[in-house]
């Protein structure tokens, strides 16, 4: 089974790092536990080339990166942009991004959607558009508003993906009302399959910062436990015989949890990963 497991972000998995470590160093350390990283920093700023390329090199050859798409071409900013500042946009992430696709160490670009992202015709022409614009690249789809699975437009929904090329971000995540979607086991692109596991927070999904605290460390607080992890395995092995290439990411990383989850999943399916960085020496291991 290929499958990659690993978390969102590399700078704030405690249980990775010994302390004092360089953030510039966090990813060569994380690349020693971990096959595949997501690109949380690209949404709230297009990188600078050079990010990419220390990143890169910092990162074994198989290594693979998940970037997700800047935030003013998922519309989380609220801006209407001219077709032609999209497509400047677009060229400039694009651009941006060359050394990981140089690389051949691109798994995808992650278009998530805001949860007012809903089925109407301009947003599903905003998809064809941005599928248009990056006709050579894989793009993972990930919707936040439950219309798009509704019963009337679910089938449509999937097989809109399949003809467009788009590869479904499957999630896990609180079933807390129309700004959260349902767990969807169904592939739609023939090489690759995309998994975010959010938690299971229902309280504080939705809470936005609406009471004062830091709504994103309240969403995302959550350890998925053995029951919930052995579905997670079930639903792995029934993926398996669907889709060539998995890869999953733990979001649960409010508490420190993300790490430790993906570790036991690892555990749990028997997976060992042998391309990875090399351990520092533990001397207390022999």
């Amino acid at each position: 089974m290929a499958v990659k497991i690993g978390v969102t972000g590399w700078g704030d998995h405690e249980l990775l790092y010994e302390k004092g470590i360089p953030p510039g160093e966090k990813l060569a350390v994380y690349a020693s536990h971990f096959p595949a990283v997501e690109v949380d920093t690209a949404f709230y700023a297009i990188q600078p080339q050079k990010n990419y390329q220390k990143w890169v090199s910092q990162t074994p050859e198989n290594f693979s990166f998940v970037i997700k798409a800047y935030q003013q071409l998922t519309g989380h900013d609220r801006s209407k942009l001219s077709v032609h500042d999209a497509k400047q946009l677009i060229k400039d992430y694009r651009e941006s991004i060359e050394p990981v696709i140089q690389a051949g160490k691109l798994d995808s670009v992650l278009f998530q959607f805001p949860p007012w992202f809903d089925v109407k015709k301009e947003h599903i022409q905003k998809l064809k558009s941005l599928r248009e614009w990056l006709p050579d690249l894989p793009l993972a789809l990930e919707f936040r508003n439950r219309s798009w699975f509704d019963e009337k437009y679910k089938e449509q929904t999937l097989k809109f993906m399949k003809e467009e090329g788009w590869i479904h971000t499957i999630c896990d995540e609180p079933q807390a009302g129309e700004n959260s979607v349902p767990t969807v086991l169904e592939p739609t692109h023939p090489n690759k399959t995309l998994i975010r596991l959010h938690g299971r927070n229902t309280q504080g999904w939705n809470r936005n910062g609406r009471d004062g605290r830091d709504w994103r460390k309240v969403r995302f607080l959550y350890r998925y436990n053995e029951q919930e992890l052995k579905e997670w395995a079930d639903n792995l092995h029934e993926l398996e015989r669907k889709t060539p290439e998995i890869t999953v990411f733990f979001n649960n990383n409010s508490g420190g949890d993300a790490a430790h989850n993906a570790k036991q999943l690892i555990e749990m399916l028997g997976i060992e990963y042998t391309e990875l960085n090399p351990r520092q020496m533990d001397l207390f291991n022999f």
